[in-house]
């Protein structure tokens, strides 16, 4: 009796053994997170949302005039008519020509913006010179002012330089935004002060090291911050609307607005077809950059 004892205890032992060596060495189980689960389930609704508006934009510009305020609205065209994306261009509204001039603008303006935004910031960031903090405290300020409060005195401005209807009233105020530089501050604080001390060690001045340290570090800042100026550019309406009068010196956004007729009375179909071939380089630079975008934000501490 002695001996079935003892080897049932083996046995036992070894079942005991075996089930705490699965449960140390098997697939750990998926536990139930609600917190994980609730915010994937509000970032979808959010996404659905966000996307709505661009499918309904896309269907439109592809159903007949007659279906783009049928209600209930439909969100697939019962027929699809290719042909208004080439009523855009047939149209009396040279959209090339003011594709290439917010071309234009938007690439000067972009440019300006990493150039002077970057030295802006890292001036605020590590440069010591007598009212800083004033001057920083009244950047910030004017980002709480709207732009329709300074485009009368940017239009005598223009005015008084002979700028009206001219590209460079638009360009010339749009190369330094209190956003961009503000941005780039935030980023070159997080940069290590030890490769600055090190540069300054070596003799180097504070145009050397913003040029030789802090500018090549600063890519994905760069970046975010040029993907924003395009975006903001691109679709810029206002200010075109009071300094840009001719028909050669207008933009896309202005070309879309006189698609639309007077009193809204165009084709709403080829509208939504103009705008669907304006969204599409923002669309392409956003996919091909929002990596750099978030990667910007997250290094420079801007929630």
């Amino acid at each position: 009796m002695a001996p079935d004892r003892t080897n049932k205890g083996r046995m036992l032992d070894r079942s005991a053994s075996g089930e705490r060596l699965s449960s140390t060495t098997g697939p750990a189980r998926l536990r139930w997170n609600p917190k994980i689960d609730f915010a994937f389930i509000f970032l979808l609704i959010g996404a659905v949302l966000v996307a709505a508006p661009l499918l309904w934009m896309f269907s439109t510009s592809l159903r007949p005039s007659a279906e783009s305020y049928k209600l209930p609205p439909q969100w697939l065209p019962t027929q699809f008519h290719f042909e208004n994306y080439s009523a855009v261009f047939q149209s009396d509204v040279p959209i090339v020509a003011l594709f290439l001039n917010s071309l234009k603008i938007t690439a000067a303006v972009t440019i300006g913006q990493l150039v002077f935004c970057s030295m802006a910031g890292f001036a605020f960031a590590r440069l010591r010179f007598p009212g800083r903090s004033l001057l920083f405290v009244l950047l910030l300020a004017s980002l709480m002012i709207p732009n329709q409060m300074t485009v009368i005195p940017i239009f005598l401005i223009m005015k008084t330089l002979g700028l009206i209807d001219n590209s460079l009233s638009i360009i010339l105020p749009g190369l330094v935004s209190a956003f961009g530089v503000f941005m780039m501050r935030q980023f070159y604080l997080t940069l290590p002060q030890e490769l600055i001390d090190a540069a300054k060690m070596d003799g180097a001045g504070a145009w050397t090291v913003y040029r030789r340290i802090a500018l090549p570090l600063s890519g994905p800042a760069l970046s975010a911050l040029g993907i924003i100026s395009f975006n903001t550019t691109w679709n810029s309406y206002f200010y075109p609307l009071i300094f840009l009068t001719s028909w050669e010196k207008m933009t896309l956004p202005q070309g879309i607005a006189l698609l639309s007729g007077y009193m809204q009375s165009g084709n709403p179909a080829v509208v939504m077809a103009a705008v669907s071939l304006a969204i599409l380089p923002i669309l392409l630079v956003f996919v091909l950059a929002q990596r750099w975008i978030v990667d910007a934000f997250v290094h420079s501490g801007i929630k």
